[in-house]
């Protein structure tokens, strides 16, 4: 295939007419010049250039093959602008992986923040397990992902961004919801509502089960923070759920009460993950600060 400079060295001798003019325009010798035109009319087996004497014309195969060039190069400087404002912003699609216990509560505020400081990125966002996600991100299936450690995929960065406060929630009419203080005793016994065991939210409570003394109910898994919210608020059990769900608009706290144990408390740790030596690394990184940030904000916004 013909290079660029060939092209662009074509280009210049069909506007000036004159190989030495055109070398200079180019900034390269006259004979680098013939010789790379040269090259390129051998590669394409066909004259472009009839030279008679100092008189330079193009065959009428060049004038098509220039014609085609001037929109080739064209093409090759909207490149090189997109890839130079690239690096004072971002630009193009980020193909991004989050988990429901997180995204739904975490995302809206981001997009809006991110969107305000850099127009040109779209966020293409698929939930989904982290298990699976951080095999689709080392996969390249994904640019980038957040959800709860640990995430575990080969050639991965992983960087920690924030740990989120759990809490204990009941139903309005449960004995614990009325106790002027609850303890870890309290809690043995009870009946904890999960999701599937695929997510990491599972093996999370199942921990705190373990540790409570308390069971998880296995007929009743939810599918999503809101399924479990709501069957809480009916009474079929008690659960844990995250602070950014608690504040946010579609969680809150209408259908629910929340108990916190004087001798228990519980965080769950939240990261980013891309492809370790990504072209965008520092995209990635940028974005990732700007989870830590919002996340940030909005647990100290009391």
């Amino acid at each position: 295939m013909p290079s660029v400079r060939q092209l662009e060295y074509l280009v210049a001798v069909a506007d000036l007419l004159h190989f030495g003019k055109a070398a200079d325009e180019c900034g390269v010798s006259q004979p680098t010049l013939s010789q790379q035109i040269s090259a390129l009319e051998k590669r394409l087996g066909a004259a472009l250039i009839d030279r008679k004497g100092w008189a330079v014309q193009m065959t009428p195969l060049g004038r098509l093959v220039v014609e085609r060039a001037r929109r080739v190069l064209v093409e090759i400087q909207e490149i090189r602008s997109v890839a130079r404002r690239s690096r004072e912003k971002m630009v193009g699609v980020i193909r991004f992986g989050v988990t429901p216990t997180l995204g739904p509560y975490l995302m809206p505020s981001l997009i809006a923040t991110l969107h305000a400081e850099q127009p040109d990125i779209k966020l293409y966002i698929r939930e989904g397990l982290p298990t699976e996600q951080a095999l689709e991100l080392a996969r390249g299936n994904l640019d980038m992902m957040i959800g709860p450690l640990p995430l575990i995929g080969e050639g991965l960065e992983i960087e920690p961004l924030f740990r989120e406060p759990m809490h204990i929630v009941v139903p309005p009419h449960h004995p614990l919801a009325e106790k002027p203080t609850v303890t870890r005793h309290d809690l043995a016994g009870e009946a904890f509502l999960s999701l599937d065991p695929r997510h990491h939210y599972h093996r999370m409570v199942e921990g705190i089960c373990d540790d409570l003394g308390a069971v998880i109910l296995r007929d009743y898994e939810g599918t999503s923070l809101d399924s479990i919210q709501q069957m809480v608020g009916s009474g079929i059990g008690i659960a844990v759920l995250p602070e950014l769900y608690l504040r946010s608009d579609v969680g809150g706290e209408a259908l629910i009460r929340r108990v916190t144990p004087v001798d228990w408390q519980a965080t769950r740790s939240i990261a980013a993950a891309w492809r370790r030596n990504a072209a965008n690394s520092a995209d990635f990184r940028l974005i990732a600060a700007r989870v830590q940030a919002e996340a940030k904000r909005i647990l100290s916004d009391h």
